[in-house]
């Protein structure tokens, strides 16, 4: 496929947000520090999704790439169809202006502080030179969304928090982006805010059909969205997916189930919890059944006998030497 022209109309029948092999490597003061080892991420159009981990596992790292604002070390990165990768720097503007909006933890990035909360809104149409009609039907509609129509002629300081960046999000979306990203939107809120600030982001993916991804510490995030995923180490490491589900007599129940992400060459991180509770370390083994695979603690005794050809291998354990039987115990 050539090069991207960052059009609506691109023609592209993979994942909506593809990164494959993400690689985001940083030189500080001579020393090289891998943000992002090979990540790997997939996302549906019009999926509302949650991106976790500690400090420094590459969540904010991530953001910069898919908003166009950084440029991976190596790696794949597609959204909607646009090679972030290959685009030019104009390439990149109209991406920001057309595919892509953005939503900053600090209120004062996301508003211009001498404008009232309607002006904020239009600044992005126009530039974009929408006609005034058009632009001022897309205000009022935006601010209905997000319930501050009834603080559009109040400037940022005259806002709380939570009205601030409902406003915030109103901006982002002026120009009717199909992705929105927001770097820890709650961090700056209380409950109640961030409730009401979570809940906004619910009914612009359900009413507009916007994706939504939201990088956050707050675990109250995992409520308001049908998948969590978890960076550690620079990569994809788990993903939680929660979905309802409807029995024969009409009752609706909550499903989570967590999900380990292999990546294209068959690698995956155990959640931290499991490794905790069995205890695992430096290697442990493999054991195939028709259906499964089972995880051992290294030294472990094997419950019955492996079916014929389907023995026990040990992850973790250093390469035969030449001429010898190998690492496996």
């Amino acid at each position: 496929m050539t090069a991207a022209t960052t059009s609506p109309a691109i023609a592209w029948d993979g994942p909506f947000v593809l990164c494959e092999d993400l690689v985001r490597i940083f030189t500080v003061d001579t020393v090289e520090v891998q943000a992002l080892q090979g990540l790997t991420l997939r996302l549906a159009e019009g999926e509302l999704v949650a991106v976790v981990g500690a400090s420094g596992s590459g969540k904010s790292t991530l953001l910069a790439i898919l908003s166009a604002l950084d440029r991976p070390t190596g790696g794949t990165v597609r959204v909607a169809g646009h090679d972030l990768v290959a685009m030019t720097r104009r390439q990149r503007v109209r991406y920001q202006r057309e595919i892509v909006g953005f939503l900053w933890q600090q209120t004062a990035r996301n508003l211009l502080p001498y404008l009232t909360v309607r002006q904020n809104v239009e600044v992005p149409l126009v530039l974009a030179r929408q006609r005034r009609s058009v632009a001022a039907a897309r205000v009022s509609a935006l601010l209905d969304l997000l319930d501050v129509a009834d603080c559009a002629d109040r400037r940022p300081a005259q806002l709380s928090g939570g009205q601030q960046q409902r406003a915030a999000i109103a901006v982002a979306l002026a120009n009717a982006p199909r992705l929105l990203l927001a770097d820890e939107p709650t961090g700056e809120l209380d409950e109640a805010a961030s409730v009401d600030v979570l809940a906004a982001m619910e009914r612009v993916n359900r009413e507009l059909g916007v994706t939504v991804v939201i990088v956050t510490h707050d675990p109250t995030v995992s409520a308001h969205v049908d998948r969590t995923i978890q960076i550690r180490d620079g990569r994809t490491s788990t993903e939680v997916v929660r979905r309802t589900e409807t029995d024969d007599d009409g009752r609706t129940r909550r499903v989570v189930e967590e999900f380990a992400v292999l990546d294209r060459v068959g690698r995956m991180q155990l959640p931290a919890d499991f490794i905790a509770a069995l205890d695992l370390r430096d290697r442990v083994r493999l054991d195939l059944q028709p259906d499964r695979v089972e995880v051992f603690r290294d030294g472990s005794a094997r419950v019955g006998p492996a079916p014929a050809g389907r023995g026990g291998r040990h992850v973790g354990s250093p390469p035969p030497e030449p001429g010898g039987e190998g690492g496996a115990s």
